[in-house]
C-alpha cells in the first residue's frame, strides 16, 4: 500500500493534464502533417539539468533540518538530565523543567506543520516557552549548582535556540522561486511544443505506439517535478519523505 501511496504523490492530475495536452498536440501536427526534428538535448539542458539540481538542493535542506532536529533534541534532553542528575531537589521542580520542555517540542511541531496565516502566533508561543525555561533554571544557582555547569546549563539553553532559528531558516527561505517558475513554465510547455516533433518520430513506430513518446516525457517531466514540490518543503506532512516531529515518542522516553 506504501508503494502505490508514493506513485499517487509523484502522479497526480497535473500528470494526466499536461500528458492529455501532449497527445493532442501531437495528434493535430500529424494530421495537419507539421513536423520538425527538434534537438533532445534542450531537454536535458533547459528542463532536467535545473530540475534536478532543484531537487538535489531541496534533498540537501531536509537533510540539513534532520541534523538540526536532532541537535534540538539533543539539547532538550540533555536539560532535563542536568536538572534530574546534577542537584538534589524536589520532583515538583523537575517535573516544571519536563513540562516546559515538553512544551517547547509540542509548540515548535505546531509552528512546523502549521498553515502561514498562524505562523506568527505559534513562533511568539516557542519564544516565550523559550524566556520561560531561561527563567526557570536561574533556580539553579539558588541550589548552589557549580558556576561551569551552570554555564552548560545556559549553553543548552543558547543552543535550541540556535537550532531552531537555523530550522526556521530552512523552513522560510527554499530553493530560488525564479528558478522553480522556469522549471515549471518549461516543463509544462514542452510536451505541447515538442508535438512537431512526436509527430515526425511516431513515423518509425507501429500503428498505436505513436503517442508514447509524448506520453513518456510528460510522465518524467511532472513527475519530477512533483518529486521537486513535495520535497521543497520538508515540514508540511505531505510526502513520504517529511521530517516527523515524533512529540508523544518523545515523551514517554523521558518519563520513563
Amino acid at each position: 500500500m506504501r508503494v502505490f501511496k508514493s506513485i499517487f504523490l509523484i502522479i497526480n492530475y497535473k500528470t494526466f493534464i499536461i500528458t492529455a495536452l501532449a497527445v493532442i498536440s501531437t495528434w493535430l501536427c500529424s494530421k495537419y502533417h507539421i513536423v520538425a526534428e527538434f534537438p533532445l538535448t534542450l531537454v536535458a539542458i533547459a528542463i532536467v539539468f535545473p530540475v534536478v539540481f532543484s531537487i538535489d538542493s531541496a534533498y540537501k535542506r531536509r537533510e540539513r533540518a534532520l541534523s538540526l532536529l536532532a541537535d534540538f533534541k539533543a539539547h532538550v534532553l540533555s536539560i532535563y538530565q542536568a536538572s534530574r542528575d546534577w542537584i538534589g531537589v524536589e520532583s515538583d521542580y523537575k517535573d516544571e523543567i519536563k513540562s516546559h520542555l515538553l512544551e517547547i517540542y509540542s509548540s515548535t511541531r505546531e509552528l512546523f506543520v502549521s498553515e502561514p496565516d498562524v505562523e506568527k502566533k505559534a513562533e511568539k508561543k516557542i519564544y516565550s516557552k523559550l524566556s520561560e525555561m531561561s527563567i526557570l533554571l536561574q533556580k539553579f544557582r539558588k541550589l548552589n549548582l557549580q558556576s561551569g555547569e551552570m554555564s552548560r546549563v545556559s549553553q543548552y539553553i543558547s543552543k535550541i535556540m540556535v537550532s531552531f532559528e537555523n530550522l526556521k531558516v530552512i523552513l522560510h527561505y527554499r530553493t530560488p522561486v525564479t528558478l522553480r517558475a522556469y522549471s515549471k513554465v518549461f516543463i509544462y510547455s514542452f510536451p505541447v511544443i515538442y508535438g512537431p516533433y512526436f509527430a515526425s518520430e511516431a513515423e518509425k513506430y507501429s500503428h498505436g505506439l505513436e503517442y508514447m513518446m509524448p506520453i513518456i516525457f510528460s510522465f518524467i517531466l511532472v513527475s519530477l517535478d512533483n518529486i521537486q514540490s513535495h520535497l521543497e518543503n520538508p515540514f508540511d506532512q505531505i510526502g513520504e519523505d517529511d521530517i516527523k516531529f515524533d512529540v508523544e515518542e518523545f515523551s514517554e522516553m523521558i518519563n520513563q
